[in-house]
């Protein structure tokens, strides 16, 4: 845990150890990585975000010699794909993967627990939103399979999801990635942009605990 901890803090410095030891293999890296971030349930603690910013930013870098459009396709099929592996995962197995002894080490009933609330609360839009929160991003496709949601509908809403997610985060990384003032404070900077996409979460689950003391009381 420590080492995923370092490697999300300081992205940018590890992916530019990756680059110059994989070259071009990089971008099958990077896929993987987000598109396993989403379609394996039980690794929602993977980088997101700030993998996607950090390397938009590398590749605005003649340096590196990466494409931004390569990333941004790949990334774009990486999430999309990602969640729709989530999704049929949910409909074939449902919520018993928090029963299985092996599966219930890495997944938790709570996290699931936490995103079918935000799923309830948010309704069809709640597909579009998760994308940009870590974790409940990883769960929503597995709670609205479990939930009986329709395919088309999720993949309607999901479709403008990664759209936005993938341009966004690129973009941010693309164009703000390289100022002095952001190379200099790259830790911080992923470090924000992971808590302001985990507000609305607690919010969410703040708000849901103190209705449940009132309801209570």
């Amino acid at each position: 845990m420590n080492t995923l901890i370092d490697f999300v803090l300081h992205i940018d410095q590890h992916l530019v150890n990756i680059v110059n030891t994989f070259g071009n293999w990089t971008y099958l890296i990077l896929f993987l990585i987000i598109f396993v971030e989403t379609g394996a349930v039980i690794l929602p603690f993977l980088p997101g975000d700030s993998l996607l910013f950090a390397a938009a930013a590398l590749s605005a870098s003649a340096s590196y010699n990466l494409n931004i459009w390569i990333f941004l396709v790949l990334f774009f099929i990486a999430s999309l794909g990602g969640d729709s592996l989530n999704f049929f995962l949910g409909r074939k197995m449902g919520m018993a993967i928090t029963e299985n002894q092996f599966l219930s080490r890495f997944v938790k009933e709570k996290d699931f627990e936490h995103a079918r609330h935000f799923f309830d609360k948010y309704g069809a839009i709640a597909t579009f939103l998760a994308r940009f929160m870590p974790i409940v991003r990883t769960f929503a496709p597995f709670v609205a399979a479990s939930s009986d949601y329709s395919y088309s509908k999720f993949f309607k809403y999901n479709l403008t999801a990664c759209i936005a997610w993938v341009g966004l985060c690129c973009g941010g990384g693309y164009f703000f990635g390289n100022i002095p003032f952001v190379q200099e404070h790259f830790s911080v900077v992923v470090l924000s942009i992971i808590v302001i996409s985990l507000i609305p979460a607690i919010i969410g689950i703040l708000k849901g605990r103190t209705a449940n003391k009132k309801s209570i009381d």
